[in-house]
């Protein structure tokens, strides 16, 4: 065990530590480096919620190269030893770089939903041009690291930023002459009962896929609340300007239909609602399809218990997708509607053969363009997919900011 400090509340909190080094880095070193932030962070998150809170130490995971990592990359591992602990938060210290959803390099990174933080020792150690790097134990490093773990403890409590000065929960800046944890300034009152209110702890051992489909959605909607919040807070909209392949082939093969004559018979004849059915039935298709092609569900090794927790995280990645195939619909309906309006001749559409009506009105229009792009949005879900899945939870589950 890291660290133990009990709290005056009849509840507690298990908190899983694991140490992810790059090659040539001694893993005992940030072992011991974890263990001692844990239990400098440790007194002060006790005596403000008043619960009981235990650090304990799972196997260091070694990287393969000292590349800068998105905290996304260590959900894997994290959620796994969630589910084995179990435990209740992850803590994930690593000495590569981190970077967040807008590219820059911060210290760390936590994710309320699922309930994993991520610490780079490497931000930390960094000093001012013509210094040396500071060493892990370097006093500096200790108290800003104990800071900045509380403050990211309080994000997966559910406590967000505050613009008031001495406390731990205002943005985190590295304090060259810091010498003490600061307060961990949340309602300690409600604290515990926000614990209270996190998916419980119940877990379930599902038999076959349906079964652990009913345990996933008798989780959603027991606890609604954390899938609303992360939807809100997601990027989901913008992620298919972060995945050119997938765009590409969705635009791509709209390109050379919507100058097909058949596509536009198709479009013509078709109703409101068959069109609105089948836009709305493909984007769901396209999401069902990315989801498990991808396999973008946690923890990626199956096992037989499931927790309730753990199903919250997947049926949010889900509505994201879902979102971001809807976004991508929109993006290329869009497209087609400039390309009927500004591109094609109004009488070239009129004077088709097919149409037993020579005028077209801009209702056709809206319709034809819409099954164009119900059909790229397919082609975009089965032939482009997400060359990196790890985008999806980076932007996703992991807050912009320390």
């Amino acid at each position: 065990m890291a660290a133990e400090r009990a709290g005056s509340v009849d509840l507690q909190v298990d908190v899983g530590v694991l140490v992810a080094t790059s090659p040539g880095t001694d893993p005992g070193r940030l072992r011991s480096f974890a263990a001692r932030t844990a239990e400098d962070a440790v007194d002060e998150l006790a005596s403000s919620t008043d619960v009981t809170w235990r650090f304990f130490h799972e196997e260091p995971a070694a990287l393969p190269d000292h590349d800068p990592r998105r905290p996304s990359e260590f959900l894997d591992r994290a959620t796994h030893w969630m589910v084995e602990g179990p435990y209740d938060i992850v803590v994930v210290v690593t000495d590569v770089l981190l970077v967040s959803n807008r590219r820059r390099f911060v210290p760390g990174l936590a994710s309320p939903l699922s309930h994993v933080a991520v610490v780079s020792t490497q931000n930390l150690r960094s000093a001012p041009r013509d210094e040396p790097k500071r060493a892990l134990d370097d006093e500096t490093v200790r108290w800003n690291a104990a800071t900045l773990l509380v403050h990211l403890l309080g994000h997966v409590l559910g406590a967000r930023h505050r613009d008031t000065d001495g406390g731990v929960m205002g943005r985190f800046r590295f304090v060259p002459d810091r010498t003490a944890v600061l307060p961990l300034d949340v309602d300690v009152e409600t604290a515990p009962r926000r614990m209270a209110r996190e998916p419980p702890a119940a877990e379930a051992r599902p038999r076959g896929s349906i079964e652990r489909f009913g345990f996933h959605m008798r989780s959603a909607v027991k606890s609604p609340g954390p899938i609303v919040q992360a939807l809100v807070n997601s990027r989901a909209p913008l992620l298919p300007l972060s995945l050119p392949k997938l765009s590409t082939a969705a635009v791509a093969p709209t390109l050379v239909i919507v100058f097909s004559a058949e596509s536009w018979d198709v479009g013509f004849h078709m109703g409101n609602v068959t069109a609105g059915l089948f836009a709305a039935v493909s984007v769901l298709v396209a999401a069902v399809y990315l989801m498990f092609s991808q396999n973008l569900s946690f923890p990626r090794k199956r096992h037989e218990i499931v927790t309730e927790h753990t199903a919250l995280v997947n049926v949010t990645v889900f509505f994201v997708l879902v979102l971001a195939m809807l976004s991508l619909f929109t993006l290329v309906w869009g497209i087609m509607l400039v390309i009927e309006l500004v591109v094609f001749p109004p009488n070239l559409i009129s004077n088709w053969p097919s149409l037993e009506e020579p005028a077209v009105s801009i209702g056709d229009l809206v319709r034809t363009g819409a099954f164009i792009s119900t059909v790229g949005v397919l082609s975009g879900a089965l032939a482009g997919g997400l060359e990196d899945r790890t985008i999806v939870r980076h932007l996703t589950l992991f807050l912009s900011r320390p």
